[in-house]
């Protein structure tokens, strides 16, 4: 649950565009990347919290070339803060940035454009899940991001080998390339739990069990936070189709309706994989119910075997004085084969009738 409820507390009684950072504090600090480039051209930079002052006394960019910030972890607000005023972003902006529980949106101020996603990706062989808030302008892009670790690196490395596409096209195909990237983690990811899915079923057929139970269990809890992320991307990708911002521009527009085509297949994986699980929960109940009704099966029929034999026992159990069998001198024997006989028809009647 701590990915769908945050500190919401630390926020309560405070006014609107109040600097506070609502979410998981990371242990790492805050780190700014800068890349500057056009067609030509590239210039990297790599600043810490600490250095603060010299990011604030870089010289902005040339007008031919696209500026991209990213600035990962969100603990130090004051970097936050500074980091937007340069470029006049909004203090409700600022606070949407900090606040990391909140459902991607897609926000249009005229001077740029704001949208926040979810960035979901393994790390480490480990499943990790962050908010990314970004910011396109005129020429520039600043991204925000909960911890150091994204699903960026072939696009920082398409800007340093020069890839055409990136290092020729304005920022807001850059901002197209990012939410490409996320998406694509989706796919990754959900390629991860697909392979998972089959593991768990193969399992199940085998041996029910409530290890593989517990698996669902999460699997279904990981389906659903996905679910609950991708979903709303749908408003996100419509909303920069139908924007009128000029910042977007018309040759970028046929990328993002890719991307929308993208986001609606993963929307469809998650629910079929959610109606796989719940199909793979009602195969368990029924391998558990059809195991206890063989239990139930094979001890009905042991009962059934001995309720002629207990009646029989029983009344040759009685204790009066005048019995005819009881002097016969082969009456115990002889009750023996009765048993045996009758246990022996009632054991092939129930094989003919094929209950066990």
């Amino acid at each position: 649950m701590s990915r769908v409820t945050k500190q919401y507390t630390k926020k309560a009684g405070m006014p609107p565009g109040a600097l506070v950072h609502i979410g998981k504090d990371f242990s790492e600090g805050t780190t700014i990347e800068i890349f500057d480039y056009n067609e030509k051209e590239y210039k990297e930079y790599n600043f810490t919290e600490k250095a603060l002052e010299q990011f604030e006394k870089l010289p902005p960019p040339d007008k031919d070339k696209i500026r991209w910030i990213n600035v990962d972890g969100l603990r130090m607000v004051e970097v936050i803060d500074r980091v937007c005023k340069p470029y006049n972003i909004h203090p409700l902006t600022a606070e949407d940035i900090l606040n990391t529980g909140h459902r991607p949106k897609l926000e249009d101020n005229g001077e740029y454009i704001f949208f926040i996603m979810k960035m979901i990706y393994f790390e480490q062989s480990e499943l990790v899940d962050e908010q990314l808030s970004i910011l396109l302008g005129n020429g520039y892009i600043i991204s925000f991001g909960e911890r150091k670790g994204d699903v960026f690196d072939q696009i920082r490395e398409g800007i340093r080998k020069n890839s055409i596409r990136i290092r020729k096209n304005g920022a807001d195909f850059l901002a197209y390339s990012l939410l490409d990237a996320i998406v694509d983690g989706y796919f990754i990811v959900l390629e991860s739990v697909g392979e998972q899915i089959d593991v768990v079923e193969d399992a199940f057929i085998d041996n029910p069990s409530k290890e593989g139970l517990q698996k669902i269990q999460i699997l279904k809890r990981e389906l659903l936070y996905m679910h609950k992320s991708i979903w709303p991307l749908r408003e996100v990708v419509s909303g920069m189709q139908r924007t009128e911002n000029e910042i977007i521009k018309n040759s970028t527009q046929i990328y993002i309706r890719d991307i929308y085509d993208h986001v609606i297949q993963a929307i469809d994986t998650t629910e079929t994989y959610r109606e796989f699980l719940a199909g793979l929960m009602d195969i368990y109940l029924s391998s558990v119910s059809n195991k206890l009704n063989e239990v139930m099966k094979v001890l009905t029929i042991i009962s059934t075997i001995f309720i002629p034999l207990t009646f029989i026992v029983g009344v040759y159990g009685m204790n009066f004085k005048y019995m005819p069998e009881i002097d016969w001198k082969w009456g115990y024997f002889g009750v023996l084969a009765i048993l045996a006989f009758i246990a022996v028809m009632m054991i092939l009647y129930f094989k003919r009738k094929k209950w066990f």
